[in-house]
């Protein structure tokens, strides 16, 4: 699956907005306070909505009045639409999930929910989920394209007006598209890495597959590579020694009183280095290619600023590695603030966020002919950045 394009209506900073033609390596830079979190926050917000519910994911993040467009109606909306591509019936097709929560009695509603896609080549596309306030629809035989629209079994359905409907019927695979939007939004993976927590020795005990948003479990992780996968650890640390100086292997530890650390072999000494005594910026790098060479991965990472504790000459090493994620089938979403990261991009590949009158636009380098020119010279997209040709979106 891939997300095509995104549509935002009344969701913070996003008072209208809308980004198309997503490529599967997407770069975002702005200016600080233009909305880069706030975009990345679309993904987290419907996690959480399905996780939980649409009151407890406007809970954490200050309740409707905060995540709502500031000076927008007492009445409006916040709207909600991810196109995707994925294969139905052997044919690949273009799905819109849209998604509009307000108030019910002073509470926060799903007022509409709509998965829908076009079942033949012509015509409008088709509602295959349709619920308004926690009452709907679903139909539950989309995959018979011979049949016309009257013959297409509906399922009604009643939910909690703060629940969305693919919450509960994205369980089932009767409901294909809702299964698999649920599923995409399941796996997606926000990262909010936090070196403190990568550090320091971990519970022996304890089993995850997968690293965590805060990369609290890596050790865990990285011995689970290890036992299950070692040519996949392998290709980790093959790929550390060639990025990093001066690192020539890593090994998870277990210590005498049943907890788990990581070793660093650096090459000029006989001793290895725990992780405790170890740069940021190995640490850093070495969580990223842990979640980057995840044998299970993620079908869409998002990234804020993986730039900071990193040595530049490091950051396009991580760029690319970032790229080869996406080429392998995955989609990656990064923000940076770093021009160095921001050389190893390609012009299709780049978004710039700025603020008109205290709402954030979305522009596309590539629909910026200077820039465009520029790049078709030879020139790097950092650099452009730096002189200042991304028209409010300097770097800070």
């Amino acid at each position: 699956m891939h997300i095509e394009s995104i549509r935002l209506k009344n969701f913070k900073s996003f008072r209208e907005a809308e980004m198309r033609d997503i490529p599967s390596y997407c770069v975002v830079v702005g200016a600080n306070g233009t909305g880069k979190t706030t975009l990345f926050d679309v993904f987290g917000f419907l996690k959480d909505c399905l996780t939980f519910n649409v009151r407890q994911a406007l809970q954490v993040r200050g309740g409707f009045s905060e995540v709502v467009s500031r000076g927008t109606p007492a009445n409006s909306m916040i709207e909600i639409e991810i196109k995707y591509r994925m294969e139905i019936a052997g044919i690949d097709r273009l799905v819109s999930y849209i998604v509009k929560i307000g108030k019910v009695d002073n509470k926060p509603a799903v007022m509409r929910e709509i998965l829908r896609y076009k079942r033949g080549r012509y015509g409008s596309p088709y509602h295959f989920l349709d619920f308004s306030q926690g009452s709907g629809y679903a139909i539950t035989n989309e995959e018979d394209f011979d049949k016309p629209d009257e013959e297409l079994e509906r399922e009604e359905q009643s939910i909690g007006r703060d629940v969305l409907a693919i919450k509960g019927l994205g369980q089932f695979e009767r409901f294909k598209a809702a299964n698999a939007f649920r599923r995409l939004i399941e796996n997606w993976h926000v990262s909010d890495f936090h070196i403190n927590l990568a550090r320091g020795s971990k519970d022996a005990a304890g089993f995850d597959e997968h690293l965590s948003v805060t990369g609290d479990n890596l050790q865990l992780v990285a011995r689970n590579i290890y036992e299950s996968r070692p040519d996949i650890f392998q290709k980790i640390v093959d790929v550390m020694k060639r990025r990093v100086p001066g690192i020539n292997n890593i090994k998870p530890v277990p210590t005498p009183d049943g907890r788990l650390l990581l070793s660093f072999q650096d090459g000029a000494f006989v001793d290895p280095f725990i992780d405790k005594y170890v740069s940021d910026g190995t640490i850093k790098m070495f969580a990223y290619l842990v979640l980057l060479y995840d044998p299970h991965p993620h079908p869409l990472l998002c990234v804020e600023e993986p730039e900071n504790q990193l040595y530049p000459k490091l950051q396009p090493e991580l760029a690319e590695e970032f790229r080869h994620y996406a080429n392998q089938g995955g989609q990656v979403f990064v923000s940076t603030h770093s021009p160095d990261f921001l050389n190893a991009v390609e012009l299709d590949e780049v978004f710039w966020l700025v603020k008109e009158q205290g709402y954030t636009l979305i522009r596309r380098a590539r629909d910026n002919a200077q820039i465009t020119a520029f790049m078709a010279d030879g020139d790097q997209m950092g650099y452009l950045w730096k002189q200042g040709f991304f028209e409010g979106a300097d770097p800070q």
